[in-house]
């Protein structure tokens, strides 16, 4: 059950320029995964877990996002007039929360958008949400969390194990087990080499905080990429007051890699009713074509 935490922040001002040029214009986060873009996904999974409250950080050609989770009178009104009652309540559901939306304007890292979200979060504990980071719905990854911050009323982060061969792409932690997949970490570094990695156990887009890592993020110097590392300021953090790891063992997708992005589009769409048999269908006659041509 969730107690205490009442807020989500949704960073949401990066550039994208891995999907160019669809997000020459257009947020990466607007992405569509079957019939939902990608940070749909990460809202209803917020909801999931009671959270009533969304903070999206946005930047320079995301107004799509606000329109998308905003009333739509003409919308509504012409599914009404056709009957098309289900599809009404979908789109009814996307406005019923509250939303509040800041503007980063200089894209300075995922420390830095975090910090912009200090005015709304205020001295409350909060979740953080990167949308192209996939959670299969079927997964209690940030009920789990919240769960852990329950009884530690500390920060909390989401981790996997990772390929050594993509240690470099993520935060390694190092840390104890104290209880089955929950950690107390002990150290953490952004991107390091594989040699010099202290695991395989990558921070992945979850997180509970404690509204103290504001004031850690405040005395953050740029660091790689010249942006405000999350990471680093969470390494400050846990020198002072512990910080606690769970390593999710669920499917999770890289929808900020096309790879994973498209991996993400297949196997959520073939657990989709509305198109599951007819896909599944397709994909076998094309592994099946592919084969005998070759």
């Amino acid at each position: 059950m969730n107690k205490g935490v009442r807020k989500a922040v949704f960073p949401a001002a990066g550039l994208g320029t891995r999907f160019l040029p669809a997000t020459k214009a257009s947020p990466k986060e607007m992405l569509p995964i079957v019939d939902k873009p990608m940070i749909q996904y990460a809202v209803e999974e917020a909801e999931r877990c009671k959270i009533k409250e969304f903070i999206v950080i946005t930047g320079k050609s995301k107004r799509a996002i606000e329109d998308h989770f905003d009333y739509a009178w003409e919308l509504e009104e012409n599914l009404k007039s056709k009957g098309k009652e289900t599809l009404l309540e979908e789109i009814r559901c996307l406005s019923r929360h509250q939303f509040a939306y800041i503007r980063q304007g200089v894209p300075l890292g995922l420390g830095h958008a975090i910090l912009c979200s200090k005015p709304f979060v205020k001295n409350e504990p909060f979740a953080v949400i990167l949308s192209d980071d996939i959670i299969d719905p079927e997964d209690n990854l940030l009920g789990e969390m919240i769960t852990i911050y329950n009884k530690y009323k500390a920060t909390v982060l989401a981790l996997q194990r990772v390929p050594r061969a993509d240690i470099h792409r993520y935060g390694i932690i190092a840390g104890k087990e104290v209880r089955k997949n929950i950690f107390k970490i002990s150290d953490m570094v952004e991107k390091p080499k594989q040699s010099s990695a202290p695991s395989d156990i990558a921070i992945i887009g979850r997180y509970i905080l404690t509204p103290d890592i504001f004031n850690y993020l405040e005395q953050t110097k740029p660091g790689k990429g010249s942006e405000i590392q999350l990471t680093d300021a969470l390494k400050a953090l846990l020198h002072k007051k512990p910080v606690y790891g769970y390593l999710f063992e669920g499917k999770r997708y890289d929808g900020g890699d096309k790879v994973g992005y498209l991996k993400a589009t297949v196997e959520l769409a073939l657990k989709n009713p509305g198109v599951k048999d007819q896909f599944k269908e397709y994909l076998l006659s094309t592994i099946a074509s592919t084969i005998n041509k070759e």
